[in-house]
């Protein structure tokens, strides 16, 4: 099935659950790399709470951060993303697969049903 199970990705669903995380995300995806204060001068919240989002995203493994004198600037590191992702799709192929045996099984049981009362 997956390497290893979903709860090991739990942190990313989390961070991701957020609108306002997932705007923070999106703007350093699109800009490449922001201060704190950068990103709070854009959003419709204080600087504080950028901080906090940030953190939480750093938790999950979605931003790394860097000095620069005396500012802190984030980058998005999309590596936790995509394996969480790469996950998902793997519980996706394997549904479709049962799915498409439920399927085959269904049509089967049609086909019988159909076969009997000809006779």
């Amino acid at each position: 099935m997956i390497a290893g199970s979903l709860e090991q990705y739990g942190s990313v669903f989390i961070a991701l659950a957020d609108p306002n995380r997932r705007a923070v995300l999106e703007r350093l995806a699109r800009s490449g790399e922001e201060s704190a204060s950068t990103i709070a001068q854009a959003m419709p919240i204080s600087r504080q709470a950028v901080i906090k989002h940030l953190a939480q995203l750093d938790r999950a493994d979605l931003v790394r951060s860097r000095r620069r004198g005396k500012e802190v600037l984030f980058a998005v590191h999309p590596e936790s993303l995509i394996r969480t992702a790469n996950a998902l799709e793997q519980i996706a192929v394997g549904w479709d697969r049962r799915l498409l045996a439920l399927k085959q099984i269904a049509e089967g049981s049609e086909e019988e049903g159909e076969g009997r009362e000809e006779e």
